[in-house]
């Protein structure tokens, strides 16, 4: 695998080191990370990596687009390296995880709005909200419970 994102980060006009595919490969086996979660998960591999250090990675494996970067509203930004379509996330209201899900007429932007003003549209964002089933589980539990008195 580590020759496979070597080529990418090379493809993408970026030099490899040893952060990037560190970078890359926690975010492999843990998509929607936050930036801190990304550099404990990389630190197990370069235990030197800083916050600062990973968050300059994060930026240049954004920019030259092998990872995007959500925003879910109140949620530190997430990446993840799921890039080159228009998929869309779910956000659990409770726990904050986050899935994907595909985009329901398959391309860009895959949504018409009423009115662009002009703006020649070309990705949709969509984030829906709910409650992941870990947590639909515990509030079942919790409203189950007698009262104890």
């Amino acid at each position: 695998m580590t020759s496979e994102l070597a080529t990418r980060i090379r493809s993408a006009g970026l030099r490899v080191t040893e952060q990037r595919l560190a970078v890359l490969r926690a975010l492999e086996t843990h998509p929607h990370a936050d930036a801190d979660e990304v550099r404990q998960l990389a630190a197990r591999e370069l235990p030197g990596l800083s916050l600062p250090a990973t968050y300059a990675v994060l930026n240049a494996l954004t920019e030259a687009g092998l990872l995007r970067r959500i925003e879910p509203a109140g949620s530190p930004a997430r990446f993840e390296r799921r890039v080159g379509d228009n998929h869309h996330h779910v956000v659990c209201t409770g726990c904050g995880a986050v899935d994907d899900v595909d985009c329901v007429h398959g391309a860009a932007p895959c949504l018409s709005p009423s009115s662009t003003s002009g703006f020649r549209v070309t990705t949709a964002e969509v984030t829906f909200w709910g409650l992941c089933p870990a947590c639909q589980a515990a509030e079942a539990i919790t409203t189950t419970e007698p009262e104890r008195t």
